[in-house]
């Protein structure tokens, strides 16, 4: 859509990859349109994307912010989904909770009671009533993602922030039980929350804040990738996400969404970093282009 307001000539529009399936051309457009047969992605093929070009109407012959444009939106419609897929979720979410006592319709992050033996309670912990608005270093909005900073940083001594009684109290070195998954080590949220009723107001809070995490989680995991916490084995192929997603739709729709939306929230983060061959390669060389304003060699 961004490449064809921008004028530029597009040779094919893809969904999946490899081998072709089907595929027709546009009369109007003269742009193929195909199905592959991979259904891991997808891609728009345009004049002067990846070599020089004399062609008017090429990429390369687009200004520099229209290019910039073109390339961010394909990762830019995946944060969007995975927005919407979140939204979708939380609905649901609080449509399969309406009935529960404490959890209400959309998870707050205030600490509703224990779970038996809890430890997060211990001396100098968490208390009922206390809304948690800090784990580590991480601000808090929702009990979202509470529950997801706590499986992340759980798994050792934790500073919590808490507002108590109208005021801001730290709580140092509050441990939480443990659990491992795949050799990794997470921690346990050992408390129940309270919850709130849903409104659009409440469920676009709620969406948002959650999106980010979302976002941030993927951006923990490459970190604890590179430093060793988590091995190559945690990292799943188009057959492992295929398998995932099965096993979220096994569970029901609210995990399904959830899944669905790390996915798309993943492809899109993961086609932003400044790396060769993504679209964050791409936008970093336009970047350099434009600073310096030189144009870099292709062979470079």
């Amino acid at each position: 859509m961004f490449a064809r307001w921008s004028g530029v000539t597009i040779h094919e529009f893809a969904i999946g990859m490899g081998p072709k399936l089907f595929s027709w051309k546009s009369k109007k457009y003269n742009t193929q349109y195909a199905l592959r047969l991979l259904p891991i992605g997808g891609f728009v093929s345009m004049e002067g994307e990846d070599s020089d070009s004399e062609d008017p109407n090429a990429f390369n012959k687009k200004a520099k912010w229209k290019r910039a444009l073109i390339l961010f939106a394909g990762s830019g419609m995946n944060l969007l989904l995975g927005f919407v897929l979140t939204f979708a979720m939380l609905t649901t979410q609080a449509f399969v909770n309406k009935t529960d006592e404490h959890l209400g319709l959309l998870n707050l992050n205030v600490v509703h009671s224990f779970q038996e033996n809890a430890v997060s309670n211990s001396e100098g912990g968490l208390m009922p009533e206390d809304k948690i608005i800090k784990v580590g270093n991480v601000k808090i909005h929702t009990g979202n993602e509470m529950f997801y900073e706590i499986s992340h940083q759980g798994y050792k001594e934790l500073d919590i922030t808490v507002e108590r009684k109208g005021e801001i109290v730290v709580l140092e070195n509050v441990q939480f039980g443990t659990f491992s998954e795949q050799g990794v080590v997470f921690g346990s949220v050992d408390f129940y929350v309270y919850g709130e009723h849903s409104t659009i107001g409440n469920l676009l809070k709620h969406t948002f804040f959650n999106s980010l995490s979302t976002i941030k989680m993927v951006w923990d995991s490459i970190i604890d990738l590179i430093t060793g916490r988590f091995g190559m084995e945690a990292i799943s192929g188009p057959i492992g996400i295929t398998g995932q997603l099965s096993q979220a739709a096994s569970m029901g729709i609210v995990s399904f969404l959830y899944m669905f939306a790390a996915i798309t929230m993943n492809l899109g983060v993961m086609n932003l970093l400044p790396l060769p061959a993504l679209d964050g390669g791409r936008l970093l060389i336009l970047g350099v282009e434009a600073v310096t304003r030189k144009k870099l060699p292709k062979n470079v």
